[in-house]
């Protein structure tokens, strides 16, 4: 059989490795060894005379490296993640293994915001949003990334710049609220200016800082009324004054509080009236009251002498105001 370069070059090589093996300088296994640079036992991986299969021991998880072996990256195959068994070339960067849906705008380390266990951690999402313009709060905690960070250009999410404006989200909400009619009335568009996060249809909306107040819609409950006859009063037309949005629009409250008013709902006389007219005997002066309806002109002797010390007493109801006007007596 002839002598071909395939020969020579098999001789060449066998000659030069029985000259490296015979100098002492590795083994046989150190003379494939596939690993660069890297430090470890074998035995955390490989067995046997072949050192395949690999089987990557439990101790070895374990250690502290570059990129500890946890919960979804505990991977059965090196080659899940190293596309070269040299693992000194090996970049223990999320983005290698994991495409980057952010477009970078939030840095390349994912721990920030996912963790090994599951990608997606709503309590660690809703904990980072805390420290953001928009906390999720209320109903906005139950939504995925995805309703609020629409997808752009090629199925990529926007993050960083998202509109936090409330119809962003809720203007098609806005547009077809018909009770009230929210176009038509031009509503700002500040949805929580009168909607909560928690239930959307508790709406409060505060006439005050409009141009419209309450009374546009009571003003005939205003002038009807004869208990106290509103009209006559001269009572303010802000019907939120006394009166309850959502609760008895009977169970009218007014300030009637020291120091511009006597107190009826706390101390003696908490309860000892029916209507405002028990005070109030004239419909069209309400600057004008009596205390004699509770307290009658027969206890007059009583009371006079009750006040012999008092100087410059006088039995009228002004005066009783004038000396009681928390209605205690000292």
């Amino acid at each position: 059989m002839g002598w071909n370069s395939s020969n020579a070059r098999f001789a060449s090589a066998l000659a030069a490795a029985l000259l490296f093996l015979s100098a002492g300088a590795v083994s046989a296994q150190d003379a494939d060894y596939p690993h660069g640079d890297f430090q470890g036992d074998c035995s955390d991986c490989h067995g046997g005379e072949n050192f395949l299969p690999v089987q990557i021991s439990p101790e070895f998880r374990k250690k502290v490296h570059p990129f500890p072996l946890r919960q979804a990256h505990d991977l059965p195959s090196c080659r899940a993640c190293h596309k070269t068994l040299d693992f000194t070339r090996a970049t223990p960067a999320c983005v290698s293994c994991h495409e980057d849906p952010h477009r970078n705008e939030l840095g390349t380390d994912c721990g920030r915001c996912h963790v090994p266990r599951t990608f997606i951690d709503r309590s660690r999402m809703q904990e980072l949003h805390a420290g953001t313009r928009f906390p999720l709060r209320g109903s906005h905690r139950a939504l995925d990334c995805s309703d609020c960070h629409g997808p752009e250009p090629e199925d990529a999410l926007r993050w960083v710049n998202t509109p936090s404006a409330c119809s962003a989200c809720h203007q098609a909400a806005y547009d077809s609220a018909t009770s009230p009619n929210h176009v038509a009335n031009s509503f700002p568009t500040d949805c929580d200016l009168c909607h909560v996060p928690t239930v959307w249809e508790a709406a409060n909306f505060n006439h005050a800082t409009t141009s419209a107040p309450c009374v546009n819609c009571h003003l005939a409950d205003y002038q009807g009324t004869t208990d106290p006859n509103h009209t006559a009063a001269l009572f303010p037309t802000t019907c939120e004054t006394c009166h309850v949005p959502g609760g008895s629009w009977h169970n009218a409250r007014f300030d009637h509080q020291p120091p511009n008013a006597f107190p009826i709902y706390t101390g003696r006389h908490a309860g000892k009236w029916t209507a405002c007219s028990t005070c109030h005997t004239n419909s069209s002066d309400y600057s004008a009251f009596t205390c004699f309806g509770c307290h009658p002109h027969d206890d007059r002797a009583g009371t006079e002498n009750d006040h012999q010390a008092v100087p410059g007493f006088s039995y009228s109801s002004s005066a009783c105001w004038a000396c009681h006007p928390d209605g205690e007596v000292p």
